[in-house]
């Protein structure tokens, strides 16, 4: 007895975004959490996932990642376009130590947050809200860089005004030699940024699909919500925005490395994220799956241990 064998006629029918093949993601999952590392014929050659013992180790070493790769472009004296999270965020106050020990300044950076809560016209909140993409990522890296930050006009925020802008601005840094990082988590629905699986059902093609860049006033799933109602909202749910501004395949999939972060771990062996590490790794690519695109990509995705599981049934 399970979901699969019980949906019919419940209210979970219908809930999940219509390409999702139930069966075909359960069998993602492997009993031995051992096996998740296991190479598959879709990934990219230079990607590689990377199991973190701890928060703290995954905090660490997936903030030195960022400042290592933000130092490499600036000894190689290559302009950076960066695409930023916020989810996780723990790394940032690693990439701070690090760039700081090395005494890196980051003027040759262009940071581009991917998403941000909207209105369903895709106003956002102002920038002083402590709910804002804009504020955290002031306060976590911007702020505590110092004298070394991104300059503020290399500053980018999913704005309704400026997020239409990214793709230009991303081309001309790439067309003068610039390289673009990605770096990301993935959400309980499998989306990258706020690009949620059900806008699959939109577009004709994959290639159509590939080619959208972002998105205003994107509306999320239901289980989007719940994820950030639980991880940002501490649990409440009518804080929540039914909408947000986003980046869209167009963009992450332009990325010359990925940076990515699978921590979605509770307490008392409670976790909201494995699955989605398993489908993201297992799955192969899919429009209705966002995030099985990343590991065609190259570069890592750091995740904690303890999401491969065994994901079995346990009552905490």
């Amino acid at each position: 007895m399970d979901l699969i064998s019980t949906i019919g006629g419940s209210l979970m029918e219908g809930f999940f975004p219509a390409g999702w093949d139930l069966a075909k993601i359960d069998a993602c999952v492997d009993d031995d959490p051992a096996t998740i590392t296991q190479r598959q014929n879709f990934w990219h050659p230079d990607f590689s996932p990377i199991p973190c013992g701890t928060v703290a180790d995954f905090d660490t070493m997936l903030g030195h990642e960022i400042a290592h790769t933000i130092r490499l472009s600036r000894e190689a004296g290559e302009q950076l376009a960066l695409i930023l999270p916020v989810g996780p965020m723990g790394m940032y106050r690693w990439a701070v130590y690090f760039l700081k020990q090395w005494n890196v300044p980051c003027d040759h950076v262009h940071g581009f947050n991917m998403d941000e809560w909207s209105d369903a016209e895709g106003n956002t909140l102002p920038p002083e809200n402590s709910g804002s993409f804009q504020f955290a990522m002031e306060q976590a890296f911007y702020g505590p860089l110092g004298e070394l930050t991104v300059p503020a006009a290399q500053r980018n925020f999913a704005t309704k005004d400026n997020l239409p802008t990214f793709a230009e601005k991303i081309g001309e840094l790439k067309s003068t030699g610039a390289k673009l990082g990605v770096i990301f988590g993935i959400g309980r629905v499998c989306h990258i940024a706020f690009w949620e699986p059900h806008f699959a059902a939109e577009f004709d093609s994959e290639e159509t699909w590939k080619a959208q860049t972002h998105r205003i006033a994107a509306n999320l799933h239901p289980l989007t919500i719940e994820q950030n109602a639980i991880t940002s909202f501490k649990s409440r749910t009518t804080l929540v925005p039914a909408y947000a501004n986003t980046i869209g395949p167009g963009l992450f999939l332009q990325a010359d490395k990925i940076i990515g972060g699978a921590d979605g771990t509770l307490s008392r062996g409670m976790m909201w994220q494995g699955l989605s590490l398993w489908m993201t790794l297992r799955h192969g690519p899919s429009t209705w799956i966002p995030s099985t695109y990343m590991p065609t990509l190259p570069g890592k995705l750091f995740f904690l241990e303890e999401l491969a599981g065994p994901l079995v049934a346990e009552c905490n």
